[in-house]
């Protein structure tokens, strides 16, 4: 190890899609697998995967019937998704060993590919290159340019404490938003949300009807909503809005649970309350990721913004186990998996 080139094994491990899930995930649908792990050709990189981000969207690019507009997982196939690594060995002129690059190479504990398919990363930004790892794109593009919110708003965000949710709320807030509400699952991440991420209120949606507590805590209405969820707390949002509201329409995780009767849209009062609902989901463009890395670089070196996010060891054979418990709402904020080869 005297001439500081990293010793790289000549196999390694990737998880594949075992089954097409067509109810609960399980680990049945998983197969971790060994590899030989790649030599770099001209203009190529072979890069060693730091930490594995997770998403709920993942279990949905495993379905046979996915509506996700990103490229499905395929039977037989390693699963895709975001990456954060170090290049290794690099036959290219635009990365050098050493560098730290995001890519969507996916579940693999070493890639190999064109250096222009990995972005390289500055690690000075931000306390730790795991901050890249956030759902920042996803929240800042919704909150910000979908539903637009700003000074004097009062936002609802239902799904709070999830990797997106726990990121629209504090973006709103940095916006401007006079009040920011959370909705989540249990007491604990409801005192989570006040306490540590800033929320001026949050509720359970379990304790009562959703309509109530928002009520209560919105008695003028909500301007924006900012939604993860769908079924009845899309339901009752509608209800609750102000004139002119507008809702940025993320996610359906109650369609995802089971709850595939719901949202149903109330239309009359959509339309006597001029609502604009605005579903979304993106390709983010390199203009939507700028434009929130360099506010979240400023937002967290100005003390004003919390990473909420959690780093699971174990490498990439506990990445199926996680993303699991993440589905069933163990965690909070934006999860990752530290492989064990990670610096």
């Amino acid at each position: 190890m005297g001439t500081g080139v990293p010793e790289i094994p000549q196999k390694a491990r990737e998880v594949r899609l075992a089954e097409h899930p067509e109810g609960t995930l399980g680990l049945e649908h998983f197969d971790t697998v060994e590899v030989e792990v790649p030599e770099p050709g001209p203009g190529e990189v072979l890069v060693r995967t730091d930490h594995l981000p997770l998403s709920a969207a993942y279990q949905d690019l495993m379905r046979t019937d996915c509506q996700v507009p990103l490229p499905p997982f395929r039977r037989g196939e390693r699963l895709g998704g975001g990456a954060l690594g170090t290049v290794v060995r690099s036959n290219s002129p635009d990365l050098a060993v050493g560098d730290v690059v995001q890519s969507m190479a996916g579940w693999s504990e070493y890639s190999c590919g064109p250096a222009h398919d990995y972005y390289k990363l500055d690690t000075g930004l931000f306390p730790s290159p795991v901050y890249y790892l956030s759902q920042g794109p996803t929240a800042h593009y919704g909150m910000a340019d979908i539903a637009r919110a700003g000074q004097d708003d009062v936002v609802f965000v239902s799904g709070a404490a999830g990797g997106v949710g726990s990121l629209a709320g504090q973006i709103a807030k940095c916006r401007g938003a006079a009040k920011v509400i959370g909705s989540a699952g249990s007491r604990a991440k409801v005192d989570y949300l006040v306490d540590e991420l800033g929320f001026d209120a949050a509720f359970d949606y379990h304790d009562g009807p959703v309509i109530d507590r928002l009520r209560e805590l919105a008695p003028d209405g909500i301007n924006v909503f900012f939604d993860n969820v769908g079924g009845e707390q899309f339901e009752a949002a509608i209800q609750v809005a102000a004139p002119f509201a507008r809702f940025a329409l993320c996610g359906a995780l109650s369609a995802r649970n089971g709850d595939a009767a719901h949202p149903r849209l109330d239309l009359m009062t959509a339309i006597t309350k001029h609502l604009e609902l605005r579903p979304f989901a993106c390709f983010h463009t390199p203009e939507q990721i700028w434009g929130w890395t360099e506010n979240f670089a400023k937002w967290v070196a100005e003390d004003r913004f919390v990473f909420p996010h959690t780093s699971l060891e174990g490498g990439i054979q506990a990445a199926p186990r996680a993303l699991i418990a993440l589905l069933k709402g163990e965690y909070r904020g934006n999860v990752a998996v530290r492989m064990s080869a990670a610096g």
